[in-house]
């Protein structure tokens, strides 16, 4: 699968940390609304282009979900600053 790093240099193999890296932040420094979402920027870094097949919840079990990881950041981030903006679409 990962056969294409066999054939880069060192310098192709720098670029494509520093490309990953790059889409790693983007995600990571993620915040407020954002958190939310479908992230098909992030797999877009990867070489094989393949379109995800993703199964969705029905909506009472996506919102409790949706419940579970705000709650789960209460306790890995319980001094982070609250983002009370609606969501503007």
């Amino acid at each position: 699968m990962d056969d294409d790093l066999d054939m880069m240099d060192r310098y192709a193999l720098i670029a494509e940390v520093k490309k990953l890296r790059a889409g790693i932040r983007v995600h990571r420094d993620a915040t407020g609304h954002d958190l939310c979402w479908h992230h098909p920027d992030l797999w877009d870094l990867l070489p094989e282009k393949t379109e995800p097949e993703i199964a969705v919840p029905p909506w009472p079990k996506f919102m409790r979900g949706c419940i579970r990881y705000r709650q789960s950041l209460d306790r890995q981030a319980p001094g982070a600053p609250v983002h009370d903006k609606e969501f503007d679409g």
